[in-house]
């Protein structure tokens, strides 16, 4: 009586005549308690796990960082400064070239202090925080949601509360018809009396 339509009896064919009206219910349904706006805000401003794996990636993103690379461009700049000539007197650009360890070293010790500073933490929370518009983000679940109630049709919902009913809810279809007949047959019997 749910999905067919039986002549004479009110209220048959319920998710076919209504169907527009099941679908915004189970938009409803699924946003609201599986997308509510204070559970997105807390699963995305609650980022500090997310933090700390931001932050060890951006270790290991320092780690292979090119810092040969950055000591050549800081040797071009000062081979192209007011001190390139004085330093061109004491070996060039050959004779800078013994810091490039010792320059690679400090950079990556600097930048692993950076990271494990108390407010680049912050900043990287305050950061993911921004990024991650809870609105924009109900936004296109919403439009996920719609697009796919949109794909749906009457035979397809029938088809999954059937399944639904078989698996889950078969001993409430057998234990209603027998009830259903106990019922009958009282009532049956106390007409025939």
């Amino acid at each position: 009586m749910l999905f067919e339509r039986v002549p004479g009896i009110y209220g048959s064919g319920v998710i076919p005549l209504r169907f527009e009206e099941f679908k915004l219910g189970i938009r409803e349904l699924i946003m609201e308690q599986f997308f509510h706006k204070a559970d997105l805000e807390e699963f995305f401003h609650g980022a500090g796990d997310i933090s700390k794996k931001m932050t060890g990636q951006l270790k290991k993103a320092i780690e292979e960082l090119d810092l040969d690379a950055a000591f050549e461009s800081l040797l071009d700049v000062i081979m192209s400064s007011s001190f390139g000539s004085m330093v061109g007197m004491l070996g060039g650009r050959d004779g800078l070239g013994a810091l490039k360890a010792p320059f690679v070293e400090k950079m990556r010790d600097f930048f692993g202090e950076q990271l494990t500073d108390g407010s680049f933490q912050d900043q990287i929370q305050a950061a993911l925080s921004s990024a991650m518009d809870d609105e924009v983000i109900r936004s296109k679940l919403e439009f996920m949601i719609d697009d796919r109630l949109n794909q749906m049709t009457p035979k397809m919902v029938k088809e999954i509360i059937q399944q639904m009913i078989r698996k889950h809810l078969g001993w409430l279809v057998v234990w209603g018809c027998v009830f259903g007949g106990l019922i009958g047959l009282v009532v049956t019997v106390i007409n025939a009396l």
